[in-house]
């Protein structure tokens, strides 16, 4: 096998091409454990050309080896090492709903290097109440319980109007990175990293591309 390259190599990487690493990473968990895998499976399994994986994972170094293909292992580990997911990020979740309890049910996430801290709403019936073995605190301890648990991911799952008042406090709290669930446009500083998950803009994309699909099938 060639050698896996440092980290460092990586650079910034596009958008884009962190989301393959991502898809390239579901790829290697399931069977591939102490195997080879080459970038035509990798391909065929993610829906691009081999070209293109070869690409990407030319960006994280000296990886794999004409003709035999990557180590599984040592594959994962670079792109995990590449991803920051090779560490535990402690995050907290701002409104808890249907959406947080949903989300805290989900293991992948602790399976993956994301633990969730602390639950944060301003719904007095919630306060003080359990959810998975977290207690609901009010928005008034969110600054100190950052502090104290040295959290750097927040959660934002709000209705909109709330939802850059919650962004602001984060910040200030000392929140590094947000994952915006609330359909609203939020403005937040530089240095702070922002994924916006909106569900309706997500249903348009498919409704476009189905109607893409239909068009070009009827010749249009």
């Amino acid at each position: 096998m060639g050698q896996i390259g440092p980290s460092e190599l990586s650079g910034s990487l596009s958008r884009a091409t962190a989301q393959r690493l991502s898809q390239y990473l579901r790829c290697l968990r399931p069977a591939l454990t102490g195997t080879t895998v080459s970038s035509s499976q990798l391909a065929r399994a993610v829906g691009v050309s081999d070209a293109q994986v070869r690409r990407d994972l030319a960006t994280l170094g000296n990886l794999g080896q004409r003709g035999i293909g990557y180590d599984a292992n040592a594959l994962t580990a670079v792109i995990r090492r590449t991803l920051g997911i090779d560490r535990t990020w402690k995050s907290v979740i701002v409104g808890v709903g249907n959406l947080a309890r949903a989300l805290l049910r989900y293991r992948g996430f602790h399976e993956q290097g994301f633990e969730i801290v602390g639950l944060f709403d301003n719904d007095p019936h919630k306060i003080g109440t359990q959810v998975d073995g977290l207690t609901i605190d009010s928005l008034d301890q969110l600054a100190s319980s950052i502090k104290t648990s040295k959290a750097e991911l927040g959660v934002i799952a709000v209705p909109p109007e709330s939802a850059q008042l919650v962004a602001d406090e984060l910040t200030r709290a000392g929140i590094k990175g947000l994952l915006n669930f609330a359909p609203a446009l939020l403005k937040i500083a530089p240095h702070i990293r922002l994924v916006t998950v909106d569900l309706a803009i997500q249903f348009e994309q498919l409704a476009y591309l189905v109607r893409l699909s239909r068009t070009s099938e009827n010749g249009e």
